[in-house]
């Protein structure tokens, strides 16, 4: 085991500035969104602020998330609050689920009921909307890969950068056609690929939370390059799980030729330093087990 406390301090840190700046933002955009949509009357328009105010509940919950997580372990939470993270990207993955739906169904409405849209008004706010979530995308870039939370948050902003997009299409073809369907249409495909990122973020919380193996890791891979350790002649009973984004955690037990178990400390030390380094396995607990022992040698073999 090794004190990881230091880094993901520095790391827990910068993430949560970045996520504050960029929760800053997408409110500030988000409110010109509403306002702008309900003057020009395009509900993609306020479909994409609705999205973006869930942003903000998705941002807020990332930063509680990023700094929360940043507390050490106690004597009930062993291994810290490094699962609130992931929690919080469950929750954010629902509500982009909802908000979803929730658009697609007012879409269906104005379909069947459309009204008169200023396209140049709707335009030009969609085109204030995009920069916006393309300066969230370009904050948030890089602390996505390793943080569930994080990636949450950015998917949020990717999904309004799409419906910024489609808004923008939309109010090119009612300016230039008189399209007024445009809108609806485009809020339903833009809500479809939302659905689908919303979906991938939901089942991979739910792996985690059900303590599935990392994607990224191999099972056998792992027992085959503990064997290579000297002093390692087998390995059995091998569990591995993810505590949350990035800290993977593994139990197994080890078997050794029969020895003091003094001895047996620098195997121990060589088996967690290989699967640190290579495969990011910082929290390990290895059970050592020895070759049978005849009932002679060991009296305690009955």
């Amino acid at each position: 085991m090794h004190d990881h406390s230091g880094l993901n301090h520095k790391h827990g840190t910068t993430t949560s500035k970045a996520l504050l700046l960029a929760l800053g933002i997408t409110l500030s955009f988000a409110f010109v969104e509403l306002v702008g949509g309900l003057v020009s009357g395009s509900l993609a328009l306020v479909s994409d602020a609705g999205h973006m105010f869930t942003d903000v509940v998705a941002l807020s919950l990332s930063v509680w998330a990023s700094y929360i997580v940043l507390r050490l372990p106690n004597e009930k939470q062993t291994f810290g609050f490094v699962r609130v993270e992931i929690l919080i990207a469950l929750v954010n993955g629902i509500v982009l689920a909802a908000t979803s739906f929730i658009i697609m169904y007012e879409a269906v409405q104005r379909i069947q009921n459309p009204v008169g849209i200023e396209a140049p008004l709707m335009l030009v706010v969609a085109v204030i909307g995009l920069i916006a979530n393309i300066a969230g995308i370009l904050i948030l870039r890089g602390k996505a890969e390793d943080n569930l939370s994080v990636k949450g948050a950015s998917l949020h902003i990717f999904g309004d950068m799409l419906s910024s997009i489609g808004v923008i299409i939309g109010a090119v073809l009612i300016y230039l056609f008189d399209l007024r369907i445009a809108d609806p249409v485009i809020s339903i495909l833009i809500s479809l690929v939302i659905l689908y990122s919303a979906y991938k973020v939901i089942k991979q919380a739910t792996y985690v939370l059900l303590e599935f193996a990392p994607g990224g890791l191999d099972r056998i891979k792992v027992g085959e390059e503990m064997k290579k350790v000297p002093g390692v002649l087998d390995v059995e009973d091998i569990h591995i799980w993810t505590l949350g984004s990035g800290v993977y955690a593994m139990s197994a037990h080890v078997l050794v030729a029969d020895k003091p178990v003094s001895a047996c400390s620098c195997i121990i030390k060589e088996c967690e330093e290989m699967l640190r380094t290579k495969f990011k396995i910082s929290h390990s607990t290895l059970q050592l087990e020895y070759q049978a022992c005849g009932t002679e040698a060991c009296p305690l073999v009955r």
